[in-house]
């Protein structure tokens, strides 16, 4: 008898013969399929003659008898269990309810519902938050002074070298870009006003806190998270630890007291390297530039700039929070959970930017 299957037909009886086999199917296996697709309305089916058959062979007449037994199959009973089990995989999947047509629907709403429970908890994490201020003004020697200057130092000074490296190059590479536009038109004096509104006014803010956001948010929200796995949270309550008042409330202020340094910080080193490009690339004195810059700038935008570092670095602080007490016991959560948090810190710092454009839109744009 031939190792490789075959079949043939015999009055009408389509007969297997061979090893129907996945080892035996080899190179061919399309022309086993295109026969057995030309033979599918048949009922009458021999498979004495067959020296082997498993799981791949069976599917195969299976999936070529339309999922149910011909009505004069003849199959071996070493075979037969084969047969019985794809039955019953059949009638599962047949049971599978019809696609639900308002699925699209169903899944809007749940992340309507989603979004609605994220604000809840975020609103509660704030009234929370008032309560352990009040507390604190009430008993100022509750305050987590040794958290509070931890964070501070993790957010703030250990930011200032990477802010200062990122600033610096963007300083150098905008001053560059205006100053080939710049000259075009002879206007090289101008490049004082173009880079000094648009750095300590909106990108030197938006820099930090995108910059702040990716570092101090993840890993603030690592840190609870890992709390959270490791049952430290739970120890905490259980001990009696008001667990905002020692895991959130310095956060916030670190970061609410952080950010507006790291934006003067960032926005003096970006016009510094902005002031060097201008130097190479316009000729441009040092003297001229910063005698010009009081000038170009207004004190209104250097204002407008730290009250934004103040309010993105208590927004960064809070979000990373929220998703950090959020996070499950379990690593998956906590990957997603981070991840989540620096999307959604950046996310609601460019909406909160662009309320303090629409907000200020009038102030500190006239030339002094």
């Amino acid at each position: 008898m031939s190792a490789e299957p075959a079949l043939t037909v015999r009055d009408g009886v389509v007969v297997l013969s061979g090893r129907w086999t996945l080892a035996s199917a080899g190179e061919t296996l399309a022309t086993l399929r295109a026969r057995l697709a030309a033979e599918r309305g048949r009922e009458c089916w021999d498979l004495d003659g067959l020296a082997a058959l498993d799981t791949f062979g069976a599917l195969l007449l299976w999936r070529a008898w339309g999922r149910k037994l011909p009505a004069g199959v003849r199959i071996p009973a070493r075979f037969t269990e084969l047969f019985t089990t794809l039955g019953r995989f059949s009638v599962i999947e047949a049971s599978r309810p019809p696609r639900d047509r308002l699925a699209p629907l169903v899944a809007l709403g749940q992340g309507v519902l989603a979004a609605l429970a994220h604000v809840r908890a975020f609103i509660t994490l704030v009234g929370q938050l008032v309560i352990e201020l009040g507390y604190v003004l009430r008993s100022p020697r509750r305050l987590p002074m040794l958290e509070i200057s931890a964070n501070l130092y993790k957010a703030g000074v250990r930011a200032m070298p990477v802010t200062a490296l990122v600033a610096f190059l963007i300083g150098v590479v905008l001053s560059y870009l205006f100053a080939l536009q710049l000259k075009r038109f002879g206007a090289e004096a101008f490049i004082v006003d173009v880079l000094g509104i648009g750095v300590i006014r909106e990108l030197g803010p938006v820099l930090v806190a995108v910059l702040v956001a990716g570092r101090s948010g993840s890993a603030i929200t690592a840190q609870l998270g890992v709390m959270r796995v490791t049952e430290e949270i739970d120890a905490l309550a259980t001990m009696g630890v008001p667990r905002h008042l020692r895991l959130v409330f310095p956060k916030v202020l670190a970061l609410g007291v952080a950010m507006p340094l790291l934006v003067a910080w960032t926005c003096a080193i970006a016009i510094l390297g902005g002031m060097l490009a201008a130097h190479f690339e316009l000729g441009l004195d040092y003297e001229f530039f910063i005698a010009n810059l009081p000038r170009a700038v207004p004190l209104p935008n250097l204002w407008i700039a730290l009250c934004k570092g103040i309010a993105f670095g208590i927004t960064i602080a809070l979000v990373a929070c929220h998703f950090g007490l959020r996070i499950k016991p379990n690593t998956e959560s906590l990957s997603r959970s981070t991840t989540e948090s620096v999307v959604a810190a950046i996310t609601v710092v460019i909406l909160l930017d662009a309320v303090f454009a629409l907000a200020t839109r009038n102030i500190g744009l006239g030339r002094g």
